[in-house]
């Protein structure tokens, strides 16, 4: 149960939405558990695989990502 500031606030969902969240809460938990569970935030390996390209797309991105890489200029910042 989420416990940590006994603040509330009052928001508007579609049936449809209401109606999801309310299915993706478990036994004991309050919407707000069920609220900050579904969208904390995910590790980047979650994403890995993901994008569907082709191997010459990806060899595209990843010649350029060497260009930017080489022209990046560090700058000094004095404190």
């Amino acid at each position: 149960m989420h416990i940590d500031k006994p603040m509330t606030k009052v928001i508007s969902l579609s049936d449809a939405a209401y109606s999801k969240l309310k299915a993706a809460k478990r036994t004991g938990e309050s919407f707000s558990d069920v609220t900050l569970r579904v969208l904390k935030q995910k590790p980047l390996s979650d994403f890995s695989g993901v994008w569907n390209i082709s191997d010459e797309e990806a060899t595209r991105i990843k010649e350029k990502l060497r260009r930017e890489r080489k022209e990046f200029k560090l700058r000094e910042v004095r404190i």
